[in-house]
């Protein structure tokens, strides 16, 4: 469903039963009313409660005593006032609901057209939720697209906005700011729906970081040539970590300790030296590093990809490297810190 298409669901369900059942309830307590106090028939007495409740003003179908006078009364004040609350209620509530919707839509929009370095998911699945809900935890703002609107209209996931539509199509994507963004990660259900989200992404930015999921060996193969910087297979991660379990299980501990973002005593991060940083040619003996910080390196990647595990204190850091380090979050932070600033 379109996010601007109006519903007939929830509060306005209610209101609209609700102008169905007043109307036919005050006819029915007039009708009863008339054939208990007057003695007419019930089509008389259908007939009067109907002119009576809609103020039209006929001539009375029978003279009217004085009890049926009063009746007439206490039923038309009652009537009256029972129909104009209810539409007064009904329009308020469809008002209220399209302005809000309306804002809502444009709030959306405005934010969409000016979102820059976020990330952009595709495909709002039970993997997709677990992605986002990781960007949530990290504070790192990103879009979430999948066809079905009413996962992403209902999304409850702080620094997140849903958008409704179709990854594969190239004017969502632009409309989700994947040419500002830093990183696509698409997760859709179908091989075939991510390596065509990689190769539109792509076209659209040299630049874009872009993770994809991969059911099997061959299409993984089919996104790396489409364009996507890393592939990540669910079944293959999942076989690892079950014989890890069995084999290795206090390593396998220890690694989803460390990188679990709510697991305070010790993280591990990767943390990229920025071209106008204080660690550029700094080494890592340096006392900022080791002794300030108190954090461990466990590897440097150079930006030709090569990749130095447990470096020497001697290895000096160049601006692109990018710093795997063990620490407390806090030290971790400072470290980024002083890689970017």
């Amino acid at each position: 469903m379109d996010p601007s298409t109006i519903t007939l669901g929830g509060p306005r369900l209610r209101a609209f039963l609700l102008a169905l059942a007043v109307p036919v309830l005050l006819l029915v307590a007039g009708t009863g009313g008339y054939m208990l106090v007057e003695g007419w028939n019930a089509f008389d007495a259908l007939y009067m409660s109907a002119i009576t409740v809609t103020t039209v003003g006929y001539l009375e179908v029978h003279p009217l005593s004085q009890a049926g006078r009063i009746f007439t009364i206490a039923y038309l004040l009652v009537g009256v006032f029972s129909l104009f609350y209810v539409a007064t209620a009904i329009i308020r509530s469809i008002v209220s609901g399209e302005v809000r919707a309306q804002l809502g839509r444009q709030l959306m929009e405005r934010t969409l057209s000016t979102i820059e370095g976020h990330v952009v998911v595709c495909g709002l699945g039970r993997m997709g939720h677990i992605v986002c809900q990781e960007f949530s935890n990290m504070e790192m703002p990103f879009v979430v697209i999948d066809r079905e609107a009413a996962l992403v209209e209902n999304l409850n996931i702080p620094h997140g906005i849903g958008l409704a539509g179709d990854a594969t199509s190239d004017d969502v994507l632009r409309k989700a700011g994947v040419e500002r963004a830093r990183t696509l990660v698409t997760v859709a259900a179908s091989d075939a729906d991510n390596l065509y989200i990689v190769m539109s992404a792509r076209l659209m930015s040299d630049k874009l970081h872009i993770v994809a999921r991969a059911a099997d060996e061959e299409a993984e193969k089919k996104l790396k040539r489409a364009g996507a910087n890393r592939v990540v297979s669910p079944y293959v991660i999942g076989g690892q970590r079950v014989a890890q379990a069995v084999l290795r299980p206090a390593v396998l501990d220890f690694i989803e300790l460390a990188t679990r973002e709510d697991y305070l005593e010790l993280q591990i991060e990767e943390v990229t030296i920025g071209p106008r940083g204080s660690l550029v040619d700094a080494q890592i003996k340096d006392n900022r590093i080791r002794q300030e910080l108190g954090i461990m390196v466990v590897a440097v990647r150079k930006p030709n990809g090569q990749m130095m595990f447990n470096p020497t204190p001697d290895t000096t850091l160049e601006a692109g490297d990018v710093v795997i380090a063990l620490g407390h979050k806090d030290q971790l932070a400072r470290l980024t810190a002083l890689a970017r600033s």
